[in-house]
């Protein structure tokens, strides 16, 4: 099997099993609500009921007089015990800028506006249930980016400009303009949001499921206006995030309140409904893109403006204008984004969060020009391919796009599709092909690593980050298992704990990028400290045993391309992001993939299936090819996903989530998905880090939605732009 799914190359290291899958299967690995502290009691949020008003009045008898009830809170009996700070976007660590429990003001439904704490989950459920609230409505409501009181702002930073747009577009002799939209989107993971509180003296414990722990300490200590250095926060194991457990939301600092006032530690786990609105989500998007050409395809004029839903406390907007204006080569371009304010909790990141619906409108479109021009969708992206990105000039660090295509397409048996729409069939099933770009920007950020060789040949490593599923535990051992030139099963690691060296956090793709150059130079350390800078692993044992030192540990911190020596100190407070993509002065660093689909639509029930998926990606250097495989895999079933299945319904009279739960909120299951092939493309790039890592978290899911829309153009003729894709859109 392993020879078969990663073969042999010198970029792709050994497929070894995961670190922590026995502990997984076997269910010995604890996550945060797994743990269990002396005397818990129970948390559960009351979640407020109107989309916009106030709260006039709390009845709390009926709630207090439920057995086991030890308190509750409210904006009233809290006061200003939680301190306002900003949002990450302006320059925080919380997710929103919402004071929790701040006020009797409400901003959106299924805002937290009480917490009962009891000696029972069911004793805390039944009182919470048993509140109730006097509310003041607002007269104005903006429930969706229709809404006629909705506010329209556009983010200059998100302007990009080259050239003469409209002369171009004007003069082209091909032309297509067309409007396109996605849903929003929630991430669902399989872990709830879970926060476990415990207060030891003036020392607090946190055991939360985070995709970055030292940004929940820090963020932690500003909202209740302590010193870092009495919060501990440990996540050792991540039931699922996707940018939902990506930074600190507002329920952390509650259960802190509540475990102080009652002097015994408090636990917390929301509800499926309530992780609708506890974190972020995927925006709803709307896109129009006007693209102008030769008869040949070479793209003369590109238009590419977004608008993306928000609240009215944050002006979020995830902006991928900045990626796919610098896709192609194109002498004159056009691009900026806009956020509509609305009566909705803030929206956050979402896997692949402003990639996914920006390939869908830019790679749709393009498939509409390659039908025009009657030219192969691949060719067309030939004709376009370039080894400059065309908005300032800079090079590609490197750029295997092609290479994906050729691959991918001789996997999937391209040469085999006809051009026509609506000509290809197999009995009463439609069948459509299509294709598009996938894409993701390399990032990385500064990272700290320890590493322990001990003489009989053991080793520990440990770093801040973070085990969402992804194979963290696994890169960690592999890495220093390679550079030290033991076996990996002979490697411990520590991870997810702020006692740790700090991390990035596990988002945009940048973990391994970030982390394994610190591992690496950890090891180095140790290499000189043996006296053998510069050996082969396999040299580093026998130093070893020839010094006579019992251990050796050493620290490494790492500072990737284009990052200031200054910023080495936010990644000792919880501000260290990723950087890179397009925001280097030097050059240009993204990942490259292609997504081919086969759609059947049948003729009669109009029912759509995805018998094939085949991806081809260059993700610089893959440290294990089983981990990447199953990274790969899953953000492609989640594009088809993304096509075919999620929306967040929304009830316009109360901006409510009307399917905020797993029977409503549609996803694939086993009998949807069929045959999902993902091809690692080698490449070698050692620009982008030492280690040669782009990341590979999130170009999986990109483009998959766009390869299915046009698939579904070629099986039935009829060009859908916006998602999801349902049985009723082809009738």
């Amino acid at each position: 099997m392993s020879e078969t799914l990663f073969p042999q190359s010198s970029t792709l290291g050994q497929p070894v099993p995961r670190y922590e899958g026995r502990a997984k299967v076997t269910g010995e690995a604890r996550y945060a609500s797994d743990v269990r502290l002396a005397r818990t009691a129970h948390a559960y949020l009351h979640m407020s009921a109107i989309a916009r008003g106030t709260i006039e009045a709390f009845d709390l008898a009926a709630a207090r007089a439920v057995p086991g009830v030890i308190d509750i809170l409210t904006h009233e009996t809290i006061g200003d015990q939680i301190r306002q700070t900003p949002a990450i976007y302006q320059g925080g660590y919380i997710s929103d800028s919402r004071r929790p429990l701040g006020s009797a003001e409400i901003a959106n439904w299924g805002q937290p506006i009480a917490v009962v704490v009891a000696e029972t989950f069911e004793a805390a459920r039944e009182a919470a249930h048993r509140i109730d609230v006097t509310y003041k409505l607002h007269p104005s409501l903006a429930a969706g980016m229709n809404s006629p009181s909705a506010t329209t702002q556009t983010l200059e930073p998100m302007t990009i400009g080259v050239g003469d747009f409209d002369a171009a577009y004007a003069a082209a002799p091909v032309k297509v303009e067309a409007h396109y939209s996605t849903p929003a989107q929630h991430q669902n993971p399989m872990e709830q949001f879970a926060t476990q509180c415990v207060w030891e003296s003036d020392r607090l414990t946190v055991h939360e499921p985070s995709q970055y722990v030292n940004n929940v300490k820090f963020g932690l200590a500003e909202q209740l206006g302590i010193g870092a250095e009495r919060i501990r926060v440990i996540s050792t194991y991540v039931g699922g995030a996707f940018g939902a457990k990506g930074f600190l939301t507002q329920r952390t600092a509650l259960v802190a309140i509540a475990a102080r006032r009652i002097g015994r530690p408090v636990k917390l786990v929301a509800t499926r409904e309530q992780g609708f609105t506890v974190s972020g989500y995927r925006a709803e998007t709307r896109h129009h893109v006007q693209l102008g050409a030769d008869s040949e395809g070479r793209l003369s004029a590109l238009r590419h403006e977004g608008w993306e839903l928000t609240s009215r406390g944050d002006a979020v907007a995830m902006g991928a204008v900045s990626m796919t204006a610098r896709l192609y080569a194109c002498p004159n371009i056009s691009a900026r984004v806009n956020t509509v304010a609305t009566d909705r909790s803030t929206p956050g990141f979402m896997r692949a969060p402003g990639e996914m619906p920006y390939a869908f409108a830019l790679e749709t479109a393009l498939d509409e020009l390659a039908h025009t021009l009657d030219m192969d969708p691949i060719e067309l992206r030939r004709v376009n391919d370039t080894r400059t990105e065309p908005v300032g000039g800079l090079p590609y660090t490197s750029r295997s796009l092609m290479r994906c295509f050729d691959e991918a397409a001789a996997a999937f048996d391209w040469k085999r599709r006809t051009s026509q729409p609506g000509s290809m069939r197999d009995g009463d099933w439609l069948v459509g092909w299509g294709c598009a770009t996938a894409f993701y920007p390399t990032y990385a950020g500064n990272s700290a690593a320890r590493v322990r060789l001990s003489a009989n040949g053991r080793v520990h490593v440990s770093s801040a980050g973070h085990e969402l599923g992804q194979g963290m535990y696994t890169m960690m051992a592999q890495v220093a298992a390679e550079e030290l030139g033991v076996p990996v099963e002979r490697v411990t690691v520590s991870l997810g704990d702020t006692d740790l060296p700090p991390a990035i956090v596990a988002g945009g793709s940048s973990s391994t990028a970030s982390v394994a150059p610190a591992i690496m130079a950890a090891c180095d350390a140790i290499r000189r400290r043996l006296g053998v800078d510069g050996a082969s692993p396999a040299e580093i044992m026998p130093a070893m045993e020839a010094s006579g030192i019992g251990v050796i540990e050493e620290f490494a911190e790492t500072r990737p391309h284009g990052v200031p020596p200054d910023s080495m100190k936010g990644l000792y407070r919880g501000k260290t992001f990723p950087v890179g993509g397009v925001h280097l002065p030097d050059r240009v660093q993204f990942a490259l993939g292609a997504q081919f689909v086969e759609v059947r639509i049948h003729a009669l029930t109009h029912e759509i299936r995805v018998p094939r998926a085949v991806g081809a990606f260059a993700a610089g250097r893959i440290i294990n090819p089983r981990t990447v495989h199953g990274q790969f895999v899953g953000g492609m079933i989640w594009g088809i996903s993304s096509a075919l299945h999620e929306h967040t319904e929304i009830d316009d009279r109360n901006a409510s989530y009307i399917n905020a739960n797993l029977a409503d909120y549609l996803l694939p299951v086993n009998a949807d998905i069929i045959d999902v092939k993902a091809i690692m493309v080698p490449e070698e790039d050692r620009l982008v880090n030492r280690a040669g890592v782009k990341g590979v978290g999130e170009i999986g899911v990109v483009g998959v939605a766009a390869a299915i829309s046009n698939a579904v153009f070629h099986a039935t003729g009829r060009r859908l732009r916006d998602l999801p894709i349902r049985l009723e859109h082809v009738m």
